[in-house]
């Protein structure tokens, strides 16, 4: 009666995926803040802003599954209690 829960994976198709996404977006942001008609000190200022953007993105990806996980592991925890509650309960042992 073991109902663990099987840990979904990403497949190669999807990450890769993201991965090119995250390539092309990144560069693409990169040429547009280069190539702009402005002064380097603007450019210099939006390539920053975008590095930012770019770092706290991740940093709240990485915040959002470490809550996740750290969800399920307690989760698991009290599965795993419960399944050996459930397991020492005898319904047939006789009340004193």
């Amino acid at each position: 009666m073991s109902d663990t829960p099987v840990k979904q994976q990403s497949t190669v198709a999807f990450y890769g995926q993201a991965v090119a996404s995250f390539a092309v977006s990144l560069a693409a942001t990169a040429i547009g803040v280069f190539r702009l008609d402005a002064d380097a000190w603007v450019r210099a200022f939006l390539a920053i802003a975008v590095l930012y953007l770019v770092t706290s993105a991740f940093t709240l990806a990485k915040v959002i599954r470490d809550r996740q996980e750290a969800g399920q592991i307690v989760s698991r925890v009290d599965q795993a209690r419960l399944e050996k509650l459930l397991a020492a309960h005898d319904p047939f042992e006789k009340l004193s």
